[in-house]
Formats: C-alpha cells, sequence, structure tokens
C-alpha cells in the first residue's frame, strides 16, 4: 500500500480561484474506487497501489487542459514502505500516539 500527495496546480487562469479544477480532477479520482483519497487545504492524500496512483494522478494531470488550461503543474510525493502496512489513517495516528500533551 502507498500514501501519495497529489498537487494539480492549473497556471494561466481567467480567475485566481482553482477550485472548479480541483473538484474536476476529485471527479477523475471517483472513477477509481480502489483508492482511498482525502481532500486537505493544498493537496489530495492518495491510498493504494502504486500503479493505480500513478494512472490516477496521470488522469488528473490531464483534467485541466480538457477544460482549456494550456499549462498544468502537478507534483507528486510518494511514500512506499514495504517493511510494514502503512495507511493514512496509520501514519496520522503514529504521530499523534507521540504528542506530548
Amino acid at each position: 500500500m502507498v500514501v501519495a500527495g497529489i498537487k494539480i496546480v492549473p497556471l494561466g487562469t481567467a480567475d485566481p480561484h482553482v477550485s472548479e479544477y480541483v473538484a474536476r480532477c476529485l471527479d477523475v479520482l471517483d472513477k477509481y474506487p480502489d483508492l482511498t483519497y482525502e481532500l486537505t487545504p493544498n493537496e489530495t492524500v492518495v491510498q493504494g497501489q502504486l500503479d493505480r496512483i500513478l494512472q490516477a494522478a496521470k488522469e488528473m494531470h490531464l483534467e485541466p487542459f480538457r477544460q482549456g488550461i494550456q499549462r498544468v503543474v502537478t507534483t507528486i510525493v510518494i511514500d512506499d514502505r514495504r517493511d510494514e502496512e502503512m495507511t493514512m489513517k496509520g501514519k496520522i495516528r503514529a504521530v499523534e500516539e507521540k504528542r506530548q500533551k
């Protein structure tokens, strides 16, 4: 299982708001029921098999072009751990357990 952060940034939009483009990228992710994702303020975190995440990321990257955008910058951060099972919730839980309250 891989946890990846995907950030799609359409450049040269007529409006500084990009939420409509982000929404369409999430629509793309909905076509991948085997992937789990969570929208955050700065990126979308996706959990699943690496090949499926990369396939979805490519389709997400292409989505703003389909909407007429001429330039898109996509950043992908992949966390791939092979020694034990990793999940989005597990990563958060590990940090929260170590916090001093």
